[in-house]
């Protein structure tokens, strides 16, 4: 295992190179010119251009700004963003509250989905599987604030069960409407891709053969064919909750968090290029992670695939 789990952190090394690399690449060499962005209508003096151009190291070539950035990451000092504020107390700031909500929102769709998805898996075509249908492709085809604006109009609105908008120090039970508002879409895929998954496996050889040698049905379901189900639910999951933290845009906007997703598109329509750097590069730390960890449950579902690699 520990040889298994080296490997994944060797291969993760070029990709997040690569990828940094990529983004720095690509958000600097947007058109337009960020600091004079600083200054809207007004002209600033061209002393003062010069002075901030050589304050963010925007006079240097592109390859020794980026040198001078991946010194920033190793060093754990991010710099401050354009506006002169320190890009650690912006993530501080976004980070906390955005993981929180991703987090409820990937153990909603994971246990509420599975669930839905292995009933509706064991009684294919029966009344239960073709409500579960009918409701998950409801989700998918509304969008994400329609669900929301209904959600917190029912719930917080009219029932006045939770707060209609939550602020950044929000605990974890005023983020569970977010939570499930967010993860609603994944639900409804986690759902359809359970049951399919548990209705290939409920024909195939070794479940007849588990259940000629007279193990129960619940054994069977719940040692051979739940287990073998799960590699495709999982690796949905585990690129799922680096998606929500990067996609909770809507969500956020909905219930008025100030998280992650409003963070960076501020950042953007700024054109605060070293916070959009920073922040993506904590989102392909982030997908790694749950990659490594994706890797690590197929080994554990399957113990084949350990040994194979």
């Amino acid at each position: 295992m520990l040889w298994f789990i080296g490997r994944r952190l060797l291969q993760m090394i070029p990709v997040f190179f690569g990828a940094t690399f990529l983004i720095y690449f690509m958000v600097f060499a947007l058109p337009g010119d960020p600091i004079l962005a600083l200054f809207g209508e007004k002209t600033p003096s061209p002393a003062v251009v010069e002075q901030l151009r050589a304050q963010y190291h925007l006079d240097q070539p592109f390859i020794v700004q980026y040198l001078l950035y991946l010194k920033s990451l190793v060093t754990f000092d991010l710099g401050n963003s354009f506006s002169g504020r320190p890009i650690a107390d912006v993530m501080a700031k976004a980070f906390p509250v955005t993981l929180r909500l991703a987090t409820l929102a990937v153990l909603f769709e994971a246990v509420a989905g599975i669930t839905v998805g292995l009933i509706s898996g064991l009684r294919k075509g029966k009344f239960f599987d073709s409500s579960a249908l009918v409701v998950s492709l409801l989700l998918i085809s509304i969008p994400t604030f329609v669900i929301g604006f209904v959600l917190q109009y029912v719930f917080a609105v009219q029932l006045g069960w939770t707060k209609a908008t939550v602020g950044p120090q929000a605990g974890w039970s005023e983020l569970v409407l977010p939570a499930i508002v967010l993860a609603s879409v994944s639900f409804a895929y986690i759902i359809r891709l359970t049951r399919t998954s548990i209705s290939e496996n409920m024909g195939a050889d070794y479940v007849r053969t588990a259940s000629s040698k007279g193990l129960t049905r619940g054994r069977v379901v719940r040692v051979h064919v739940l287990r073998n189900s799960l590699i495709p639910v999982v690796t949905f999951i585990g690129a799922d909750f680096g998606a929500l933290m990067v996609g909770a845009i809507v969500t956020e906007g909905i219930f008025n968090i100030p998280g992650v997703g409003g963070t960076v598109f501020q950042a953007i329509k700024q054109g605060q290029g070293p916070t959009v750097v920073s922040f993506v590069a904590v989102f392909v730390i982030i997908f790694m992670v749950a990659n490594l960890l994706v890797d690590l449950l197929y080994a554990v579902l399957d113990p084949r695939i350990r040994y194979a690699n």
